[in-house]
């Protein structure tokens, strides 16, 4: 098996530190890595694997000799950088939004839709993290069942917005513990001790691009028809870390609450929780800092005819970018397809 020279572009970030640890653990093998980042935090001293790094700043000529580039940097920053990557014979694997709808760029959950990766011209992309924790819960159930409809509520946590989104929690509950004033920043209203429905900005139709992204990015995941009905309303949560998600689904085929649950215990990636009369089921701090995605509350659903409705819940910045980022670098080496 050849061994790629690597480079995490976005390396200091929240994602980009998490990418770091989890390419450690995961023992991907590289000739050759390199950090990459802004201006700004170039000159950033990072340890890895017994060794002294230092972040250099990135530029066309920082990606000559890198096979794959692992990124969490920013659309824009994508956008800039895919062309020289790809001229350079490289492969984005890329954290944005910049190029998930796409027509001609996988969109891909590594163990879910890996044959995708074959099509790649240069660029793959990384799901939005709300979506990512759903796909290891939906194919399994859509290749035994199909889908025929889907109703996603999440409750998603600061991290998902970054370093600062953390800082404002922490802040924002500080200062409303003392009864103080505080201004919010990250978040359109006070996150603190509170539950805002919005995710990103509003759409024409009414609903956020954050809600969008779950309804396009699943078809597109799972190959589903383009006309199959999906709805989801995204809602940010006074949560450090692990985005939930309340999940309804009706099947094409009949479906029992147990077929649900023995799937979804042998499938890889999926951890069941689910003895609700001993208050055994999944909450953020079971999920946050570990792989699976948690499933609970599987129960029938009352309004749709072969409907399941469940509880999922994950870390989102390992399952929803960092872990999932990693798992897809793994496989492009393993299928040779840098």
């Amino acid at each position: 098996m050849r061994k790629p020279n690597i480079a995490i572009l976005g390396a200091t970030g929240v994602v980009g530190r998490e990418i770091t640890k989890i390419v450690d653990e995961l023992g991907i093998e590289f000739n050759e890595i390199k950090f990459l980042s802004s201006a700004k935090s170039a000159g950033t001293k990072l340890e890895f694997q017994g060794k002294t790094y230092t972040v250099e700043e990135a530029k066309p000529e920082s990606f000559d000799g890198v096979n794959i580039v692992l990124a969490s940097a920013g659309g824009s920053t994508s956008q800039k950088f895919a062309p020289e990557i790809v001229k350079r014979g490289g492969v984005l694997i890329d954290n944005s939004s910049a190029f998930r709808m796409e027509k001609d760029v996988p969109l891909v959950i590594a163990y879910v839709n890996d044959e995708d990766l074959k099509k790649h011209k240069g660029i793959i992309s990384n799901p939005n993290c709300s979506t990512s924790q759903l796909m290891l819960v939906l194919k399994p159930l859509n290749d035994k069942f199909k889908i025929k409809r889907l109703i996603v509520s999440t409750y998603q946590a600061v991290s998902g917005a970054g370093l600062a989104a953390i800082k404002e929690l922490k802040a924002d509950t500080e200062a409303n513990l003392k009864g103080e004033k505080f201004e919010n920043i990250c978040f359109k209203k006070p996150i603190s001790f509170n539950v805002i429905p919005q995710i990103d900005v509003f759409c024409e139709n009414g609903y956020t691009k954050e809600e969008m992204k779950v309804v396009n990015e699943t078809k597109k995941i799972l190959h589903l028809d383009a006309d199959t009905p999906i709805s989801c309303t995204a809602a940010r949560v006074p949560v450090f870390n692990g985005h939930s998600e309340a999940v309804d689904i009706e099947f094409e085929q009949s479906v029992q609450p147990d077929e649900v649950r023995k799937i979804l215990e042998s499938s890889f990636g999926v951890k069941v929780i689910d003895n609700p009369e001993n208050f055994d089921y999944p909450t953020t701090r079971d999920a946050s800092g570990v792989d699976p995605v948690f499933v609970g509350r599987i129960r029938k659903n009352l309004a749709f005819k072969n409907g399941i409705s469940l509880w999922c819940v994950a870390d989102n910045l390992r399952i929803g970018a960092a872990l999932n980022t990693v798992r897809i670098c793994q496989k492009i080496i393993e299928m040779d397809l840098f």
